[in-house]
């Protein structure tokens, strides 16, 4: 029984339901009284029908087709590392990023910890039987993580708003600030977490001495059956200086390719080092919409004039038909047809800690 009303739940979650946005404000174009939509309004996230989600996750379009060559165990042992403890615990050191897996990331800047979108944990998702598991385990456990001083939250989805992980950490004892899209803050206080403030696109904070730019993606959200774009999406815009000198970095969030990037640009200038997603973008008549494949992490690369990025958002967790080994294949062969250099798209291992450019 409990199998069959779960089973009903997620059927209905593909639905969605009449929501009121507490923050709308007509003069802005992505808010709608029910919730908000992307830049391109036509390009909407999480509309398609129950039916076709249930038709499409039983024929396995939200699992790999094969495994990675080798085997998990073998992916594992070639793109996973052993993180450098020196460095997690020297957050005063140049300004650094660590990949945890999927799209959870440690940026360290001026002694600051930075936590972005993070999940530890052994699942994406509600409960483990309906979810995407985990293939290769994460680098740290919460219990590893150096002291964390600040959240950044890009949307509410399981696979980067995990509770279990931020349970963890705050029942560690940590007291982080959370910055977050518009509507996901009741979450939090349900959560139990006060330190927590909402921003909308182009919107602006200053954490510390760090500015933070809440920036537009092309995606959607849900939590719950309920909640279909309820609360806003989003990446984020770090400009950080270190000893006077000025990094900027830019994680987009999960996003179809736009043309969100180039008014990034325009606006905020050009990117030192920018993460973008390269995984779960198979089957492609399904994924366009909300995920860019890895040619488009290039185009967007090069909209932002980036000087480095840095590939996230994939192996990790089983959510999309292309293998575990795809995505830096897909990447290598887009660099080949821009005559672009490989040095320029990073793609680390989970765990691996790597310097912003220019230190």
């Amino acid at each position: 029984m409990g199998k069959l009303l779960a089973a009903l739940l997620l059927a209905l979650a593909a639905t969605g339901c009449s929501t009121v946005n507490t923050g709308y404000d007509p003069s802005k174009p992505h808010h709608r009284p029910e919730g908000f939509v992307n830049n391109d309004p036509a390009v909407r996230g999480g509309s398609s029908p129950w039916y076709e989600i249930m038709l499409r996750r039983w024929r396995g379009d939200f699992r790999p087709l094969a495994e990675p060559a080798g085997g998990y165990a073998a992916f594992a042992e070639r793109w996973r590392a052993t993180p450098d403890r020196a460095q997690l615990d020297d957050p005063a050191g140049p300004p650094r990023i660590t990949w945890l897996g999927h799209a959870a990331m440690l940026v360290q800047a001026d002694g600051r910890n930075i936590l972005i979108d993070p999940n530890l944990s052994d699942f994406a998702g509600p409960v483990s039987w309906l979810s995407a598991k985990r293939q290769v385990a994460p680098p740290l456990t919460v219990a590893e993580l150096p002291r964390i001083d600040l959240v950044l939250i890009s949307h509410n989805h399981y696979d980067h708003l995990d509770e279990p992980t931020l349970r963890a950490l705050l029942d560690r004892g940590d007291t982080p600030e959370f910055i977050v899209p518009l509507g996901v803050k009741a979450w939090f206080d349900q959560l139990g977490s006060s330190r927590v403030r909402e921003l909308d696109w182009w919107q602006v904070v200053e954490f510390d001495g760090l500015r933070i730019h809440f920036t537009p993606a092309q995606h959607w959200s849900k939590r719950t059956p309920f909640d279909t774009n309820a609360t806003l999406w989003g990446g984020f815009h770090l400009d950080i200086t270190h000893r006077g000198q000025r990094s900027t970095f830019l994680y987009t969030g999960d996003t179809g390719y736009s043309a969100d990037f180039r008014e990034i640009r325009r606006q905020l200038g050009p990117v030192d080092l920018l993460a973008v997603p390269i995984g779960a973008y198979e089957p492609r008549d399904f994924m366009r919409r909300q995920h860019n494949n890895p040619d488009e992490a290039v185009q967007i690369l090069e909209d932002t004039e980036a000087r480095h990025a840095i590939g996230v958002h994939w192996g990790s967790f089983a959510i999309s038909q292309e293998s575990f080994d795809q995505p830096p294949r897909d990447v290598a062969a887009a660099l080949e047809r821009r005559k672009l250099p490989a040095a320029r798209f990073w793609l680390p291992r989970q765990g691996e800690t790597r310097n912003f450019p220019g230190y």
